[in-house]
């Protein structure tokens, strides 16, 4: 087990690294100038030259990644070019709207998908599991932003029980916040209870297919002790390593959610900084995002053992 632990934090130290270097290069080859988009069509030759000299940009790009790279091994990834302030806090700020939608989304959608899942595999080319396989596989093929604005028309427009768009901070108004967000969260909701659910599905019907679980029904147990105490651990395994990558991916890839609901987290904030090409921004919050990324399936890979004994004995 430690061993297995101590080769999973090896492979993610180089990993990071990679990262910053293909995240400062991708940025330097966005086209346009930050200089002048700040200062417009009221930009002289003078003018452009000392605010590029006061962003830095008027050095050479080795000088710049080394600049960068020293202020990033100190937890510092510099200041907006836009609005003047800290890009770090700025990111954690908004990051903390994001995973308010992401988190309770994967957890509910894992506490239904998981058992149904399972259900259907236990009754493999019932109606049962045909019914729910194709739900599952409806929902899955409707885009994330199309569901969004089906939700938006039924709920905000026609029946208007709930606000179209807007925020509110836990801080300010819980009762207000949890009402803004029930949209976003059953968007998510839905859309990941059909990957999951089929991937649930297909790895128990792979387990229900081994000898051991053959040996427990032979030995007269129930089905119901056969699903849970036998086949549940080693099935759920593949589905936990599927909710890494989920979770990962929606932690960093929220921006179409967060643009159709018009909410401030961490994807919106991307999408601003590049239209503004706000340099340090647009830096911080790729590497936030690789980093959040690369730590959910670190833990992920780390809490592993606990489905599959073999690593755990490793």
């Amino acid at each position: 087990m430690l061993r297995f632990a101590l080769a999973r934090l090896a492979m993610a130290i180089p990993t990071l690294l990679l990262v910053a270097v293909t995240v400062f290069v991708l940025i330097r080859l966005i086209p346009g100038d930050p200089a002048a988009m700040m200062l417009g069509d009221a930009s002289d030759a003078q003018g452009l030259a000392a605010l590029r000299e006061r962003l830095g940009l008027d050095r050479s790009i080795p000088e710049q990644f080394l600049i960068w790279t020293t202020l990033l091994l100190q937890g510092d990834l510099g200041k907006s070019i836009v609005s003047g302030q800290d890009v770090l806090p700025t990111i954690l700020d908004r990051f903390s709207v994001s995973v308010q939608i992401v988190i309770p989304a994967v957890l509910m959608a894992t506490l239904v998908a998981v058992p149904m899942g399972m259900f259907a595999a236990w009754k493999q080319n019932s109606l049962r599991d045909i019914s729910l396989v194709s739900c599952a596989t409806l929902l899955l093929s409707i885009p994330a932003f199309w569901m969004g604005m089906l939700l938006l028309l039924l709920f905000g427009l026609k029946l208007r029980w709930l606000p179209v768009v807007g925020y509110v901070n836990f801080s300010e108004d819980p009762k207000a916040a949890f009402v803004y967000l029930l949209l976003p969260v059953a968007t998510l909701f839905l859309h990941e209870v059909g990957v999951i659910l089929r991937m649930a599905r297909a790895s128990t019907l792979e387990v229900l297919n081994l000898e051991y679980i053959t040996h427990a029904r032979a030995k007269g147990l129930p089905e119901s002790a056969v699903m849970w105490r036998h086949a549940f651990r080693n099935a759920f395994g593949p589905t936990w390593t599927l909710l890494g990558l989920i979770l990962g991916n929606l932690l960093a890839g929220v921006a179409i959610i967060e643009a159709v609901f018009t909410i401030p987290g961490l994807g919106r904030l991307l999408v601003d900084a590049i239209f503004a090409r706000d340099y340090p921004v647009i830096q911080g919050c790729l590497l936030f995002i690789a980093s959040i990324y690369i730590l959910v399936n670190l833990v992920v890979d780390l809490l592993y053992p606990i489905f599959d004994p073999r690593i755990a004995a490793q």
